[in-house]
């Protein structure tokens, strides 16, 4: 069937604009169907196989993870639209069969092309952009597999979801003890630092603590240290859905696997991935190796520590998350910058002084206060340069400095806290920590 190119008349969003349209600024609304409508028109690819492969805007390439969250919006939209419903499946069933060619990698071409973002990569695999192992690549398709299926009732993708989890099962439980059971590496010659792992490509040492490591953060930069902590606590979350999809069609022993491995996660990561910060008491690490290092910072990527409660089950309230997070609002988090455009969380993956829109839209998703997300969405509306669309990062000075123009993630996210604001988003039907 035809995917559909625009929501501008779905009910929803028309509910959506008029509760925007009085805040007082007709500009919410209609960027709230500017994105939608992005995405739909210019991202998603239909395949002579049924899928739907879907690029991350100025970028001809599909990362497991940025396709997850452009589509996670229009789990609002699904129930009782069966196009929506049928792009989704579309676009899972894709992520399942990436996983099936290669867990390790992140990002893949439409075609076996032999594209890649360095030719030089070690990977000959003609289906694969790029091959950095990141754990949320796994655990996104995860999450909107289970929350497709609470937000329809459709199982047509549970078969597929459960395979992808079997395999990202394998891969966690192995990338357990990276040191000894690894097969990964990446080299990459050209580029900074963090386009590599040291180590003759196995990345830095690391000590088993019961997390699974990860070469690469949701940046697409290197870790520093191999336990990310939001990551891990993602992939609990991801593998709880998978245990819950697998218990409604009784497969009891996938079901006990992936509940053992997620409790383990999130032991471990309680044990090891937390530190005693001087100003804000225990608060989690960004990064940890289980050999006493830890990196204290967050990046405005997502799964990111700011938006746990939105990728991992951890309540809002929860104190070692309430801590962490007005740390990572407040200077001592490096990557936090406050400007005479905004103040926000940005990363090292982009320069000194940016801020993410996506983290300033996580910020006011996660927080408790009404007038809260409606200032972060004013904020994303005022420094979005006068385009219309969200960017990747902008200069907290000046918003017309940024970074792509064309970031379908960022706008996704717009997305998400517009419909969130107007009382209209999914995270009722799935988030039980609000």
């Amino acid at each position: 069937m035809r995917f559909p190119t625009s929501v501008a008349d779905h009910p929803t969003v028309r509910r959506a604009v008029r509760r925007l349209d009085d805040l007082g600024d007709p500009r919410l609304g209609r960027t709230l169907v500017r994105c939608l409508d992005d995405t739909l028109a210019r991202t998603v690819r239909p395949m002579p196989d049924g899928t739907a492969f879907v690029v991350t805007g100025d970028i001809p390439a599909m990362w497991l993870r940025d396709s997850s969250t452009q589509l996670m919006p229009y789990l609002a939209l699904a129930p009782g639209h069966p196009g929506l419903q049928e792009l989704l499946l579309a676009v899972l069933r894709r992520q399942f069969a990436q996983i099936a060619r290669d867990p390790y990698a992140n990002a893949f071409n439409a075609e076996p092309s032999g594209r890649a973002h360095d030719p030089a990569d070690l990977c000959d695999d003609p289906w694969v952009w790029e091959r950095k192992y990141e754990v949320d690549s796994l655990a996104f398709p995860l999450l909107l597999a289970h929350r497709f299926w609470v937000a329809t009732g459709r199982t047509d993708h549970v078969a597929g979801a459960l395979r992808a989890a079997r395999a990202a099962l394998g891969v966690w439980r192995t990338e357990q003890d990276h040191e000894h059971r690894s097969p990964y590496r990446f080299r990459r010659a050209d580029g900074p630092p963090s386009d590599t792992l040291p180590n003759d490509g196995r990345g830095t040492p690391v000590a088993p603590t019961g997390m699974t490591w990860s070469g690469f953060r949701p940046s697409d930069d290197a870790c520093h240290h191999g336990y990310n902590v939001p990551a891990n606590l993602c992939a609990a979350a991801a593998l709880d859905g998978a245990a819950a999809l697998a218990r409604h069609v009784r497969d009891a022993e996938l079901a006990e696997d992936a509940a053992e491995l997620a409790a383990e996660l999130r032991a471990a990561t309680a044990r090891h991935g937390t530190v005693r910060h001087t100003e804000h008491g225990l608060v989690y690490a960004y990064e940890v190796d289980g050999r006493g290092g830890a990196l204290l910072m967050d990046d405005a990527n997502m799964p990111s520590l700011l938006s746990l409660p939105l990728v991992a089950d951890v309540p809002a309230t929860d104190p070692v998350y309430l801590a962490t997070r007005r740390f990572a609002l407040s200077p001592a988090n490096p990557t936090w910058y406050r400007g005479a455009a905004a103040e926000g969380i940005g990363s090292p993956h982009t320069p000194e002084g940016h801020i993410w829109p996506i983290a300033l839209a996580v910020q006011g998703l996660t927080g408790t206060d009404e007038a809260e997300r409606v200032a972060a969405l004013r904020t994303l509306l005022a420094t979005d340069a006068g385009t219309g669309q969200m960017h990747e990062s902008f200069h907290k000075d000046d918003p017309s400095r940024f970074t792509r123009a064309w970031f379908s993630w960022a706008n996704a996210m717009y997305a998400e806290l517009a419909l969130d604001v107007a009382d209209l988003g999914t995270r009722p039907l799935w988030d039980a920590t609000r």
